[in-house]
């Protein structure tokens, strides 16, 4: 009896982490290729299924061949 007390909620949270997580679409080859600070330079919040979420500058890197230098990618952003 006192294992199915551990059981059943270690078996609810882990399918809670299971079906809530997202995949990413951004990668971090990304940042150091462009030596960018964070994603939130291009993405406003976390991606969803089917929608990334771009702001005007990930908007403007994804039209230009994944590259930010036709991009005006603030100084406070670049490292």
């Amino acid at each position: 009896m006192r294992t199915w007390k551990l059981v059943i909620p270690a078996g609810i949270v882990a399918a809670g982490f299971l079906f809530c997580t997202t995949a990413t679409y951004g990668r971090p080859e990304y940042l150091k290729k462009e030596n960018v600070k964070s994603c939130n330079v291009c993405h406003a919040k976390a991606a969803t299924k089917g929608s990334p979420n771009l702001n005007d500058i990930g908007t403007c890197y994804s039209k230009n061949d994944h590259s930010l230098a036709k991009c005006d990618v603030p100084a406070s952003d670049k490292k």
